[in-house]
């Protein structure tokens, strides 16, 4: 029994580890070192193309006793990196209509923080009943919903044309799915709130150099 838990947590950890490595790499360089939303995504798909790399050779020695020939490292390390950039490009550029909540919020998505777009399309993969229901606002969304106006928002497009916030539906969702979602994105290394405003979710951000004190 415990050695077969022990195989299913192995085999869990493996296939969890590259999509952590590939947000939570591309959150450290942005936040610590402000690469830029492209480069810093470049570095993660960089680590995780070797992680990659590495469970292909593993599987290779496994099944032919050898690690192959300067072609068959070649291949596998073209292969990894062609997976995962398929996979970034998708999760950055695409995110169902499913998961939002109307289609100003479905357009909205484009302009968020390609790192915030990669952090959630991941999630959507996963959990199918996960709804946006704000993104990219603008002073006066704030009025029309009967809030105090914000002078500084992470909801408004930053100096860099992206939008660093996001906020997720958790009315009709059990406290355990909120706390797991919850969970993820600190995980992640992005920032959590939980607040009512209109209706009670779950706000999401990225950290942002312009402004490091804003939500």
């Amino acid at each position: 029994m415990f050695r077969i838990i022990r195989v299913f947590l192995f085999a869990f950890v493996v296939a969890v580890l590259p999509f952590t490595v590939l947000i939570r790499v591309s959150v450290y360089c942005h936040t610590h070192y402000d690469t830029g939303a492209y480069s810093s995504l470049g570095i993660g798909v960089m680590a995780v193309s070797i992680i990659l790399f590495v469970y292909f050779t593993l599987l290779h020695t496994w099944i032919t006793g050898k690690i192959g020939n300067y072609a068959g490292i070649k291949r596998r390390s073209l292969i990894a990196l062609l997976i995962v950039c398929l996979y970034s490009i998708h999760a950055v550029f695409f995110l169902s209509s499913d998961h939002a909540k109307s289609d100003r919020v479905a357009t909205g998505f484009k302009q968020l923080h390609p790192i915030l777009r990669l952090a959630t399309s991941t999630l959507a993969y996963i959990d199918k009943n996960l709804i946006i229901t704000d993104s990219e606002r603008v002073p006066e969304d704030y009025r029309r919903m009967g809030l105090p106006s914000k002078r500084s928002s992470l909801h408004y497009k930053q100096r860099d044309g992206y939008v660093y916030a996001i906020d997720v539906r958790v009315k009709q969702r059990s406290e355990l799915k909120s706390a797991a979602t919850t969970l993820y994105f600190r995980l992640m290394g992005l920032r959590t709130l939980r607040h009512g405003g209109t209706a009670d979710h779950l706000h999401i951000s990225l950290y942002c150099h312009d402004k490091p004190y804003a939500k």
